[in-house]
């Protein structure tokens, strides 16, 4: 699986849009942690969740 997010990105959550812009802080094999704007850091599956860089 090749991801295209590089930390300092902007991305969103699709299913999630109420989370507002995150920006990604670090991307270890699938697991992906982004610190969004209305929720603070979560940590994302990357197989199981498709974020759209912005």
């Amino acid at each position: 699986m090749i991801l295209d997010y590089d930390p300092g990105d902007k991305v969103i959550n699709p299913a999630n849009k109420e989370w507002g812009i995150g920006q990604v802080q670090s991307i270890i094999n699938e697991k992906v942690t982004v610190n969004f704007e209305n929720v603070g850091k979560k940590v994302i599956n990357a197989k199981n969740i498709i974020l759209e860089k912005i």
